[in-house]
């Protein structure tokens, strides 16, 4: 957890707290005040307690909660530091340079190799374990390839569509959007509902690809959330603290009101996870029926300028972005 202005603050033992301290109103504004550059996150940390959406005490350590952290909140797990991202122009084995060309698997990559079958800037490697860049001429067997270029696509997601890659049953899915979009095949990143709308990233990158979706990682994310039901402000606070459901432990880095007097069934929602169904899940917790979830920012790319059922390309600004936030 890094230092922020809360975390720093001298660590208090016990519940005492200065009795003339004056406590803000539940109804005197959003939650968001807590910050949304907390560091709070959903996740799904184990905890004891089962019975709904109970607030944790923010000083001290209570019997039967879990261990808390300065300030009183519940301590995470903190998955292992993970390695950075390669460079995507550093050289490569040769072998995985012929498997990403689409010709072969690596195992037969290596047979090719050793039978002077592969030459690069002309010259023939036998060598296993050599390494290319990926601007040299290599030919194999005669014919000259290259890896799959790597493309990152994103798509406002309209409604109606299914989240995934296929459907049996042939209904319409978010890859009828992006067919056309390059010569390689391009699929989602994570799954989504099918009314569920908003940003929604593809790649062929298999190395970002997965990064996003291991359990560890934290990625921003900001929903604005359509409920059957009027929110209540007491539930908005209940997500900030954190809630606990079936021994695990929900949480939300900020909830709030998008108009709380014309719109009350809508709330905006701020996440650092890549868990998007934990979200409809704690709602559901809570009584709410979810109508809408619409993805707004996804780590630093936004909807500006995108309109919906339209993609576009990343960047390179975007993408070192994106990569940094990995």
């Amino acid at each position: 957890m890094s230092d922020s202005p809360r975390s720093r603050r001298p660590q208090r033992t016990g519940r005492s707290e200065n009795p003339n301290r004056k406590r803000p109103d539940a109804g005197s504004g959003p939650t968001e005040k807590r910050g949304f550059g907390s560091r709070r996150s959903l996740s799904d940390a184990p905890s004891e307690a089962a019975d709904g959406p109970k607030r944790e005490a923010r000083g001290g350590h209570k019997k039967g909660r879990p261990a808390t952290t300065r300030g009183g909140r519940p301590q995470k797990y903190r998955p292992k530091k993970r390695a950075p991202l390669k460079d995507p122009n550093a050289p490569i084995r040769l072998n995985k340079f012929i498997a990403n060309s689409g010709v072969c698997a690596r195992r037969e990559a290596d047979l090719l190799i050793t039978a002077g079958a592969v030459s690069v800037n002309g010259e023939v490697i036998t060598a296993l374990g050599a390494k290319v860049m990926r601007t040299d001429d290599v030919v194999v067997e005669g014919q000259r390839i290259k890896p799959e270029a790597k493309h990152y696509l994103v798509l406002n997601k309209p409604k109606n569509f299914l989240g995934t890659a296929g459907d049996k049953q042939g209904r319409r899915t978010v890859m009828d959007l992006v067919r056309n979009a390059t010569k390689e095949v391009l699929l989602p990143i994570d799954k989504v509902e099918r009314m569920d709308t908003g940003l929604l990233l593809f790649t062929n990158d298999p190395e970002i690809a997965e990064r996003m979706r291991q359990p560890g990682t934290k990625i921003r994310q900001l929903y604005h959330v359509t409920l059957q039901q009027k929110a209540r402000q007491e539930h908005l606070e209940a997500m900030v603290e954190g809630v606990s459901i079936e021994g695990q432990h929900f949480q939300v880095e900020a909830a709030h009101f998008i108009d709380p007097e014309k719109r009350p069934k809508e709330i905006g929602i701020e996440i650092h996870s890549n868990r998007p169904k934990a979200l409809t899940r704690l709602l559901e917790h809570l009584g709410y029926d979810v109508e809408r979830l619409d993805r707004t920012i996804l780590g630093p790319l936004t909807k500006k300028d995108l309109p919906r059922g339209h993609w576009r390309m990343l960047n390179r600004e975007e993408l070192s972005l994106l990569r940094m936030s990995l």
